[in-house]
C-alpha cells in the first residue's frame, strides 16, 4: 500500500511486511498491522480519516526509539496517537501510529511538597487528578475529554478545558519534558535548557517577527509557540514543544506542575437572553477570579433540570476553603452581575454540580446533531479571540454562517474568547465540500479581523494548517516550517501537519465520508433519528471516546466491555470504527467483505448489547441496534452459534418445557447431564442453569383469579405483561407485582396469552423471527393495543419502548403500544398518585438496569423508593449477565468483571440488613451465580412490607 510522500521526499512505496517483521525482532511491546488494527487507527474525532501501516504498542522508551529506528530506515512517517480525541485530525496517519494509551501509564513520581509530577504520556488526565485530589492539588488544564484524554495529547495539542481562566494552558503547567527524537537521540526539555541545534539562532535572527507576530490572547494555540524561544522566555523549548501535534518528536516522560485544589466549590449559575449577551458579560466576571467562565446556549441543552429561566448560560465557578466560602463567592458575583442577568442560581450540592457539568461536557457530542436531527460537524471548533471581542466576534460569525447557508451552535469558554461549534457542513457531497473550503477561508479571515486564533484548544491539525498564512502571515510560516526541520529534518514525525500542509493533507482531504456508499444500504431496522440510513446511523460516532472512560461513578453504563478489557475494539468507538471501514468496503475500506467481517464480528461479540451507549453516548450512537443489524445480516443463510438457537430462542423452548418443569430442574441439577446440556446449548460452564417456575405466572394468575376475566377497559384494572422471564422463571416477581398493584386499588390482569417482545431474537440478530413475533404480539393484543402496559422487565420494557417500533416502523400498532409501556413504578405514578407505599425504612443498594437506565428512566423508581423509605443510591454499571450474554460460552471472564466493576463492590461495601435491589432477572442472576447474594425486584419489597390481605 502506498503511503504517499515519504518523509525524505521520495514517492517509493515501504514493504509494509518487511517494516511490521522488523518492529516485531525490535519492539518488546504489541505489533499490530492486521485489519482491525488499522481500522481503529483510521480516525480520531475529526472529519479526517487516513489509514495507517500499523500500530506499535511502546512498552518505554527503549520501545520508542527502536520503533523510530526502524521507521527511519524504511522512510516510514509516524504518528504518536494518545486517547484519539483530536479534532483537527493529528492523530490520524499513513504510515505507523504509536497508540501510547497501553503500556506508558505509570505516574513516575508525584512530589506535593514541589507540588510536580512526573509521568508517562499515556496518563489519563483523571487518573492523574485522582493521585493529586488526596493533597490537596490537581492538573490545572481539564478539556471536557478528561476522563480518557492522555498527558501526551494534551502536552502534544496544548489542551486547556474550562478552568483555564484561573490555571491556564497545559503549556503554562508543564515543567520539563524528555522527547525521542525521529533521528534517534533523547533530549531533555526545560526553561534555559538548550534544545535541539539550530533553534537558538533561528530565534536571534527573527528577534523583532518573534515578538511582535502573535497575538495577544489567552487561547492562541495555532502554530508553533516559537516566541517561547526569546531570550525573555528562558528560552523555553518545553513550551515551545507544546501543542506540536506530534511533528517534533515523541514525548516519553513529562514533569508536570499542580496547582492547588480548592476545599470547597460552588457553582453559579447566570442566565441570559441569548448567547450573545452572555458573551458579553463574560468578560466582565473575570476580575472577580472565578475558576471557569463557561457558556452555552439553548439549543444543546437536552433537558433544561436544574437551570436558571434563559436562553444562554454562563457557568462560573468558584472556589473557596469552606462550602460557605465557596458559596459566599459564587453569590457576590451573582449579585454583582445580577443587572445583566435574567435570571441565577447557585448550586453547591456536588451531585447537582457534576449534572450540570455533565450538560457542558457533553455538548461535544450533543452539537452533532442540529435540533431537528441534522448531522454537524467540527471543522471550526475552536476558535479563539480576545475576550472582551467575542460579543462582536459572535454576531459577525452568525452573519457568515448565514451567508453560507450554514448553522451551528457555539458554546464553550466564554471566559477565555473561546468558542465551540459543530457546522452543519454538508461533506457528502461535491458541492458541499465546495462550501466547506469557502467558508473556511472566509472564517479564518473573520478571526485574524477579530485578533483570533484559528485554534483556541485542539490545535491546527489538517483542518487549519493550511490556513496559517492568513494569521501569521508567509514570513513567519516560513520560520514554523524551518523550526520543523531543525528538530526533524528528516521530515518523519506526522508529515503534512502545521508545516508544509500540501497535498494531499489541505483541509477539504482525506474527508472521511469520502469512502461511505452514497446510497442507504438494506437494513431491518427503522433508524427513525438517522432517516432510515445505517451509514448515517454509524456517522453518530464523531469520536469523543466517552466510551472509553475506565472508571465511572453513578448512573453512568458506557461501555462495559472496555472497561472489562481495556480494548479499543470493545469501546462503542472502536465497533463504529469497524462499521465505518466495512460499510467503506471495496471505496477504500480497511474491511472489504462486508457484513461477513470476521473483524467486526469478533469485536461485537463482547458488546453486551446493554444499551447503555444510547443514552450515556453524547452523540447517540446504539451499539446494541448496530450489533443486532449486523449479525442479522452476518448470519443470513448460514448455521449460526448453538447459543443463539438455546438462548435467542429462549421463549420457545421454555413454552415447551413448562409442563415439565420438575423432570426438567431435577434433571438439571445432575452435574454430567447438565454440563452436556451447556456443551449442546453454547453455555459457559460456569454457568448455573435456571430453575423453571413450577407454575408459571400466568397460570397462577388465572387460578388465582377463578379463570381470569375479558374486563379490560375499566380505569381500576392494570394489565401486567407476562414477559418470558417472570413467566417462566421468576413467577414471583410477577405475584408480588400483583399484590401491590392491589394494594394500590387496581385489578391486575394479564393483557393475553402468548405474547412476546422478540428480545432475545433482537439481540441474537434473529431479526426476521423478532418481528414475526412482534406481529403475533400485536395481533393477539388486538383492541388493548394503547392500554397502559405494565412490564417488570426492563430488557423487555425497552425492548417494546424502541426495538419494536423501529423493526415493524410501518405498523402503527408497534408505535401504540410502544408508547402505553410503563415500568411498575411509572403505572402507579401515572395512575394510582395518591397510594402510599409501605413504610421500609431500610438502606438499599443494587443496580438499575441497563435497559432502564437506557431507555426507560429510572426518575419514577427512585420518587417510589423515597415515599418507601428506601434509601440510598443504586450502583451504575453494567451487571455484566445482559441476557444471553454471560450465559454465551466464551464470555463469562467478561461477565464477572464487568460484575466487578461497580455493581458487586457496592453490594459488598453495603452494610448489614441493606436490601438488595435489581429488577432485571440477568441482574438477580448474576448477583447469586457470581456474587453469591439474594437481589429482588423492587415489587417484591414492598409487596413484603404490606399488610397482609386475603390471598
Amino acid at each position: 500500500m502506498a503511503t504517499g510522500k515519504a518523509p525524505h521526499g521520495t514517492t517509493s512505496a515501504p514493504d509494509p511486511t518487511a517494516l511490521v517483521r522488523e518492529l516485531r525482532a525490535s519492539v518488546r511491546g504489541e505489533v499490530a498491522s492486521d485489519a482491525t488494527a488499522r481500522a481503529l487507527t483510521t480516525m480520531d474525532a475529526s472529519n479526517y480519516r487516513r489509514v495507517p501501516l500499523g500500530v506499535v504498542a511502546p512498552r518505554d522508551a527503549d520501545d520508542i526509539a527502536a520503533t523510530l529506528a526502524v521507521c527511519r530506515a524504511h522512510r516510514v512517517p509516524v504518528v504518536p496517537r494518545g486517547g484519539g480525541t483530536s479534532i483537527a485530525g493529528q492523530a490520524t496517519g499513513t504510515g505507523i501510529v504509536l497508540d501510547l494509551t497501553r503500556h506508558l501509564r505509570s505516574i513516575v513520581e508525584l512530589d506535593p511538597g514541589s507540588r510536580t509530577a512526573v509521568v508517562q504520556p499515556g496518563v489519563v488526565l483523571d487518573d492523574l487528578r485522582a493521585a493529586a485530589a488526596p493533597h490537596g492539588l490537581t492538573f490545572g488544564p481539564d478539556p471536557s475529554t478528561h476522563s480518557r484524554c492522555t498527558i501526551g495529547g494534551m502536552i502534544g495539542n496544548n489542551s486547556c478545558g474550562s478552568h483555564s481562566v484561573a490555571w491556564g494552558t497545559t503549556a503554562d503547567n508543564v515543567h520539563a519534558l524528555t522527547v525521542a527524537r525521529y533521528g534517534g537521540d533523547t533530549l531533555h526539555l526545560e526553561r534555559g535548557a538548550e534544545g535541539p541545534a539550530g533553534l537558538r539562532e533561528l530565534a536571534a535572527a527573527h528577534l523583532a517577527l518573534l515578538r511582535t507576530g502573535f497575538p495577544e490572547l489567552p487561547r492562541r494555540i495555532s502554530g508553533y509557540a516559537l516566541d517561547a524561544l526569546l531570550p525573555e522566555n528562558g528560552p523555553d523549548h518545553a513550551r515551545a514543544f507544546c501543542g506540536s501535534e506530534g511533528t517534533l518528536g515523541v514525548l516519553t516522560q513529562a514533569t508536570l506542575r499542580l496547582v492547588e485544589a480548592p476545599a470547597a466549590r460552588a457553582l453559579a449559575v447566570l442566565g441570559y437572553a441569548d448567547e450573545s449577551a452572555a458573551a458579553e458579560a463574560a468578560p466582565g466576571l473575570l476580575p472577580y477570579r472565578p475558576l471557569t467562565v463557561e457558556g452555552m446556549a439553548a439549543d444543546l441543552v437536552r433537558e433544561p433540570a436544574g437551570l436558571p429561566r434563559g436562553a444562554a448560560w454562563l457557568f462560573v465557578e468558584t472556589g473557596g476553603a469552606t462550602p460557605a466560602e465557596a458559596r459566599a463567592h459564587a453569590e457576590r458575583i451573582v449579585r454583582a452581575r445580577s443587572a445583566d442577568a435574567v435570571d441565577a442560581a447557585v448550586v453547591t450540592d456536588p451531585a447537582g454540580q457534576r449534572a450540570l457539568w455533565r450538560i457542558r461536557e457533553d455538548a461535544a457530542g450533543t452539537a452533532t446533531r442540529m435540533p431537528e436531527g441534522s448531522e454537524a460537524w467540527p471543522g471550526w471548533e475552536d476558535c479563539a479571540v480576545p475576550p472582551a471581542r467575542l460579543g462582536p466576534y459572535l454576531r459577525d460569525f452568525r452573519v457568515l454562517l448565514a451567508e453560507h447557508g450554514l448553522r451551528g451552535t457555539p458554546y464553550g469558554h466564554f471566559g477565555d474568547g473561546c468558542i465551540h461549534v459543530r457546522i452543519d457542513f454538508d461533506l457528502l457531497t461535491a458541492d458541499g465540500v465546495a462550501r466547506f473550503r469557502r467558508f473556511s477561508e472566509d472564517q479564518a479571515s473573520l478571526v485574524v479581523a477579530h485578533g483570533g486564533s484559528l485554534s483556541g484548544e485542539h490545535g491546527d491539525g489538517q483542518a487549519r494548517a493550511e490556513l496559517l498564512p492568513r494569521m501569521y502571515g508567509d514570513e513567519l510560516v516560513s520560520l514554523f516550517t524551518r523550526f520543523k526541520d531543525l528538530w526533524d529534518p528528516d521530515g518523519g514525525m506526522n508529515p503534512g501537519i502545521l508545516a508544509r500542509p500540501a497535498r494531499p493533507a489541505r483541509l477539504d482531504e482525506n474527508l472521511r465520508f469520502d469512502v461511505l456508499p452514497r446510497k442507504p444500504v438494506d437494513v431491518a431496522f427503522g433508524y427513525p433519528d438517522d432517516g432510515g440510513d445505517f451509514t448515517a446511523a454509524v456517522r453518530r460516532c464523531v469520536g469523543v471516546a466517552k466510551c472509553r472512560t475506565e472508571k465511572v461513578s453513578g448512573p453512568s453504563v458506557m461501555c462495559p466491555s472496555f472497561r472489562a478489557t481495556g480494548e479499543e475494539a470493545h469501546s462503542t468507538r472502536g465497533r463504529a470504527r469497524l462499521l465505518h471501514e466495512m460499510l467503506a468496503g471495496a471505496a477504500g475500506g480497511v474491511i472489504t467483505d462486508g457484513w461477513r467481517s470476521t473483524e467486526v464480528r469478533d469485536a461485537l461479540d463482547l458488546c453486551l448489547s446493554c444499551k447503555g451507549c444510547r443514552s450515556d453516548c453524547p452523540a447517540g450512537v446504539d451499539m446494541a441496534t448496530y450489533k443486532a443489524e449486523f449479525l442479522h445480516h452476518h448470519y443470513r443463510g448460514r448455521l449460526r452459534p448453538a447459543a443463539h438457537y438455546a438462548m435467542g430462542r429462549l421463549p420457545r423452548w421454555l413454552r415447551l418445557a413448562a409442563p415439565f418443569a420438575r423432570p426438567l430442574n431435577a434433571l438439571a441439577r445432575v452435574r454430567p447431564l447438565a454440563a452436556l446440556a451447556k456443551r449442546l446449548a453454547g453455555i459457559a460452564p460456569e454457568r448455573g442453569i435456571p430453575v423453571l417456575a413450577r407454575e408459571t405466572y400466568t397460570r397462577w394468575l388465572d387460578r388465582r383469579a377463578g379463570g381470569g376475566t375479558s374486563v379490560f377497559s375499566h380505569d381500576r384494572v392494570a394489565l401486567v405483561w407476562p414477559d418470558t422471564f417472570t413467566e417462566h422463571l421468576s413467577p414471583e416477581v410477577g405475584q408480588a407485582a400483583v399484590r401491590v398493584l392491589e394494594a394500590a386499588g387496581r385489578t391486575a390482569l394479564t393483557p393475553g396469552r402468548g405474547l412476546c417482545c422478540g428480545l432475545t431474537y433482537v439481540s441474537t440478530g434473529q431479526l426476521d423471527r423478532a418481528r414475526g413475533v412482534m406481529r403475533r404480539t400485536l395481533d393477539r393484543l388486538g383492541g388493548m393495543i394503547g392500554e397502559p402496559v405494565i412490564v417488570l422487565e426492563p430488557s423487555c420494557a425497552a425492548t417494546l419502548r424502541t426495538d419494536l417500533p423501529e423493526l415493524l416502523p410501518d405498523d402503527p400498532r408497534a408505535a401504540g403500544l410502544a408508547a402505553s409501556v410503563h415500568t411498575l413504578a411509572q403505572y402507579l405514578e401515572a395512575f394510582a398518585p395518591d397510594w402510599q407505599p409501605p413504610r421500609l425504612d431500610r438502606p438499599v443498594t443494587g443496580q438499575t438496569h441497563c435497559h432502564q437506565h437506557a431507555v426507560l428512566g429510572d426518575e419514577a423508581d427512585r420518587r417510589l423508593r423515597e415515599r418507601a423509605g428506601l434509601v440510598g443510591e443504586l450502583a451504575g454499571g453494567c451487571c455484566g449477565l445482559a441476557g444471553n450474554f454471560g450465559f454465551e460460552r466464551g464470555h463469562w471472564e467478561v461477565s464477572a468483571a464487568c460484575a466487578e466493576d461497580q455493581l458487586l463492590p457496592a453490594v459488598r461495601e453495603a452494610a448489614p440488613g441493606t436490601e438488595i435491589l435489581a429488577d432485571g432477572f440477568s441482574c438477580r442472576t448474576q448477583l447469586g451465580q457470581v456474587g453469591g447474594v439474594r437481589a429482588r425486584h423492587l415489587a417484591q419489597v414492598l409487596a413484603e412490607g404490606l399488610e397482609p390481605g386475603p390471598r
